[in-house]
């Protein structure tokens, strides 16, 4: 055992977010394997629910919902905490925590937010600070910085709060679209995950339905062009020293691969990919430079497509808490480069306390 006695990990889950389901599975997953034979002896898990209002539930309620006791949406917002309470955190029993462990996908947490939030508690965190997460989640300074450092990227524009109530403001957004991407092209929320927001457009007359789906989202849009490509994927662990897991592929049945084919599809997954292996090496050097250019470490997705009639990479995003749900990729990537999920999640707390 290290340290001479079990770590607690404060695992926080849910969030103002739209992405709240998706990180409740994820913490299950995690839940589970801290509590797995092999760590049994080394970790305890201390729960923390934040409901769909922002509202954070104590330990005792939050562990109930992992295990299934209690169905997240049966927690009301009038439930929660006295309205006039002013520390949110009244009532939350969290001086105990020996590391953070954020699953907070998406909004006011995979953003940074939680990030900023939990480094006033001086306690190590599972994954990166502020500055990677805030980067890793905003597509637009993400793509501007891999621009700089000239790693491939397929052709985009971006859209920065627009006034959509002006007509020739409109018309101007489209014809640049027309004129500098070919079709079909994808247009996305600057800050979400998990393909929310986005939208396949294939013609014109699907452009501004688009443009005003992603600004539903986020007033900063980017427009990606689409290609015939491969979806590939890289795990990334590590702090000092960032280490790579096998490269997988997803193939899916939909027109592209959107929430529904993320989540509730059955997939085909091949790990290790069936690609070049000067293809692979270069896919690893590129997710390593990648996360260093935006700071980030601890762990990661690296995703990328490959063209399939040139077989050039192009990097696509990097997502700074991804999935680890049972159709996540994450997990699987490091379980096939030898890494069980109970021992992923081991590595991850003592990559955050430089063991």
């Amino acid at each position: 055992m290290i340290g001479g006695k079990k770590k607690c990990i404060g695992l926080i889950f849910g969030g103002h977010s739209n992405e709240h389901e998706v990180s409740i599975s994820s913490a299950k997953t995690v839940f589970q394997a801290f509590n797995a034979q092999i760590n049994k002896e080394r970790f305890t898990v201390k729960a923390f629910y934040i409901n769909k209002y922002g509202y954070w539930l104590d330990s005792d309620i939050s562990e109930k919902i992992l295990i299934g006791e209690i169905e997240n949406y049966k927690t009301k917002k009038q439930e929660t905490f006295n309205q006039e309470k002013i520390n949110f955190l009244d009532g939350i029993e969290f001086q105990n925590v020996d590391v953070w462990f954020p699953l907070l996908h998406g909004f006011n947490g995979e953003d940074g937010s939680i990030h900023g939030l939990l480094k006033f508690t001086k306690k190590p965190l599972v994954g990166c600070g502020i500055l990677g997460s805030a980067l890793g989640m905003d597509k637009i300074l993400m793509k501007s910085i891999f621009s700089n450092l000239k790693l491939p990227q397929v052709n985009y524009l971006v859209f920065q709060n627009e006034d959509f109530n002006n007509e020739e403001i409109k018309n101007k957004l489209i014809n640049e679209i027309l004129n500098k991407l070919n079709f079909p092209v994808f247009v996305k929320p600057s800050n979400s995950g998990s393909s929310l927001g986005i939208s396949k457009v294939k013609n014109e007359s699907e452009i501004l339905q688009a443009l005003e789906k992603a600004r539903g989202i986020d007033q900063r849009i980017l427009v990606e062009e689409g290609l015939e490509v491969r979806e590939i994927e890289c795990g990334i662990i590590g702090k000092s020293k960032l280490s790579t897991s096998e490269i997988g592929e997803v193939k899916y049945e939909s027109d592209w691969y959107d929430y529904d084919s993320k989540y509730y599809s059955n997939n085909q997954i091949t790990i290790p990919a069936e690609i070049d292996s000067k293809i692979t090496k270069e896919i690893k050097e590129i997710a390593i430079q990648s996360c260093r250019a935006l700071n980030i470490f601890g762990f990661a997705r690296v995703d990328f497509f490959l063209e399939k009639s040139s077989n050039k990479i192009f990097l696509n995003e990097i997502n700074t808490i991804p999935g680890f749900t049972k159709n996540s990729m994450f997990p699987m990537l490091w379980k096939a480069s030898g890494l069980k999920i109970e021992q992923l999640v081991a590595k991850l707390v003592d990559i955050s306390l430089d063991l």
